[in-house]
């Protein structure tokens, strides 16, 4: 039995709930694991016909995947653990984008990095006012995966840039706003909700306790549409650096931008680029994203923006390239083909 996380069945609905509150229900390889295996007996289950996710605790839903563990391994060598992490985290997000039935997610406090990529690819995905939505792997050396960079390039605007490039973290109003979430329901409503669910009623009684609130992010949207047009790095840290017209917005974003890891910041612009000249579908969006994290602990910042931000904690990361000199090449080398080892969604033995 795994006690990281709970699956059963109640009435005609699937459970499933993390149980890692002290973690913030961070998500482990093995718990993606259990999650697919669920989802995979349940899809041909005529006895169940919802899913429901959710965690344990007051404070997150998901708030990540559990890097302490990916960053022991690849810092003792052992990069082909991390590799294998990813395509079966990966391979579960394409599931639950194409799953046959509906999932409810209930996305209350954090819901980040792997949290987005279990609970934001799910028919119907409910956030409170208090919800905390955001992409921060840029932060660590990674790029917006677990198909997030898809969820990125479809934002508004270029929304998408500046969410992926600052970490920028969204409430629940702006996670609508993002194409994030679906529905803001007060989380007073939402044990009535579930109970509902399991007894059988259909998934429309969300949509009738939904509510509208206010959101932050279209008042920026001319702002970021203006500063975070550019084609490359190079291009948005000139454009914020020359904001005469918006200077504090430009300041702050600025000041977000410089700490997180160059590679992954141009790599970012490179996928969300790629995501919309190509229509990417998920599948197509999260085998271009494990072309970087395939690469991610050898040749990126992945180790060195953990050790910083988790290990260390010194918040003084030493990254590969300087922000402001990032080589010729670099993002085509981190994104270039793997040859046999693509991502394969089949699920292995």
């Amino acid at each position: 039995m795994n006690e990281d996380i709970h699956i059963r069945t109640e009435g005609c609905a699937g459970r499933i709930t993390l149980t890692r509150p002290k973690a913030l229900n961070a998500l482990t390889y093995e718990m993606c694991l259990a999650i697919e295996d669920a989802l995979d007996a349940w899809a041909e289950d005529p006895g169940v016909a919802v899913i429901l996710m959710d965690g344990a605790g007051d404070k997150a839903f998901c708030a990540g995947g559990d890097i302490q563990q990916l960053y022991a391994r690849g810092k003792a060598g052992d990069f082909a653990y991390g590799q294998r992490f990813w395509r079966d985290e990966y391979r579960l997000n394409a599931r639950i984008a194409e799953y046959p039935k509906p999932i409810v997610s209930f996305l209350h406090g954090f819901t980040m990095g792997g949290g987005v990529g279990i609970g934001c690819h799910g028919s119907h995905r409910i956030v409170d006012h208090e919800s905390v939505i955001s992409m921060p792997e840029c932060s660590i050396g990674l790029v917006p995966d677990v198909g997030g960079s898809l969820l990125l390039a479809r934002a508004p605007g270029r929304l998408g840039e500046y969410l992926g490039l600052t970490a920028a973290r969204m409430k629940g109003a702006d996670a609508l706003h993002a194409g994030f979430a679906d529905m803001l329901i007060p989380r007073a409503q939402w044990d009535t909700l579930k109970t509902a669910l399991i007894k059988g009623q259909d998934t429309d009684i969300l949509e009738r306790s939904a509510v509208a609130a206010p959101a932050t992010l279209p008042d920026l949207q001319a702002q970021i549409d203006r500063h975070f047009a550019g084609s490359t790095l190079t291009d948005i840290l000139h454009g914020l650096e020359r904001a005469d017209d918006d200077a504090d917005f430009a300041a702050n974003a600025l000041r977000a931008v410089r700490r997180n890891s160059p590679l992954s910041m141009g790599c970012t612009l490179a996928l969300l680029h790629r995501h919309r000249q190509d229509a990417q579908g998920i599948r197509a969006a999260i085998a271009l994203e494990y072309r970087f994290t395939h690469r991610a602990m050898e040749h990126g910042d992945f180790i060195e923006g953990v050790r910083a931000a988790i290990i260390d904690k010194d918040r003084a990361p030493k990254w590969r390239h300087d922000v402001e000199a990032l080589p010729d090449g670099a993002v085509e080398r981190m994104l270039a083909p793997l040859g046999p080892e693509e991502l394969s969604f089949e699920k292995e033995g």
